[in-house]
């Protein structure tokens, strides 16, 4: 008996497409631990309390802010180029159903660098719990769901072109399975830094000399050694380790932006 042979889902023409316009990347990966003991208690006594996703991403927007030479693309051609972003736009994976199968979608969240974390929780929340056929952030994995697959990869190519590509692909990914058990992976989500977020755990950890059990939350840093090496993609992942290791700052109870 042959096992049956089908068609990739349309649902999932998106992601072939971005896949065969991120191989051209040079990926590099690292890895880091943050302790999660300031995050969450800062968590449990806000009064509007924010995902530890929302935490990573507005975490990651002031830290790309102050890296600007990893917030950055590669242009390429025969005399190779880097376009810097003067603002940092994270693109954000979210695990949805799209006609009956599980998909990848992603969406920009724009001026992460500036945005308050209660701004960034409301946008995230309305990308996670709506249907995605309602969404406008989605309109072009529609368009290319119903382009036959080369006409559909011709359009995703002209969507990432430098001048437009952050519009798309933002200007730095974040990316979690953190709902699950997994403690680190390494995806590169089409920018120049690609962070990943894991599954926080109760850890042995040292503190003033003595072992002590602390929450850990695991984070990884994918880069594209075309734009930036090793040194300075170990600066934005110590920064970010130290960022999300620090009590949050409070915000204003209405902070709109």
């Amino acid at each position: 008996m042959r096992p049956p042979v089908l068609p990739v889902p349309r649902a999932r023409r998106h992601t072939l497409h971005f896949l065969h316009h991120a191989r051209t990347a040079a990926p590099v990966h690292l890895d880091a631990e943050a302790d999660a003991t300031a995050l969450l208690a800062h968590r449990a006594a806000a009064a509007r309390p924010v995902s530890v996703v929302t935490h990573v991403v507005h975490a990651v927007g002031r830290v790309l802010a102050r890296h600007p030479d990893a917030n950055a693309a590669y242009a390429g051609g025969p005399r190779p180029r880097l376009v810097r972003y003067p603002w940092v736009d994270v693109k954000l994976t979210l695990d949805r159903v799209v006609d009956d199968t599980r998909v990848v979608l992603s969406s920009v969240l724009t001026d992460a660098d500036r945005a308050s974390r209660s701004f960034l929780q409301a946008r995230i929340t309305r990308l996670a719990t709506t249907d995605p056929e309602d969404l406008p952030e989605f309109d072009g994995v529609r368009a290319l769901r119903r382009l036959p697959h080369p006409a559909g990869r011709i359009a995703f190519a002209a969507a990432s072109r430098t001048t437009r590509r952050h519009r798309h692909l933002g200007t730095v990914a974040v990316t979690s399975l953190g709902h699950r058990r997994v403690l680190r992976f390494f995806s590169h989500g089409g920018t120049a830094v690609t962070v990943g977020v894991g599954r926080i755990t109760d850890r042995p950890v040292v503190r003033d000399g003595a072992v002590v059990i602390a929450p850990v939350l695991p984070l990884s840093l994918t880069f594209d050694h075309r734009v930036l090496d090793g040194a300075e993609a170990a600066d934005v992942l110590d920064d970010l380790v130290e960022t999300l290791g620090r009590a949050p700052t409070p915000e204003p109870p209405d902070a709109a932006r």
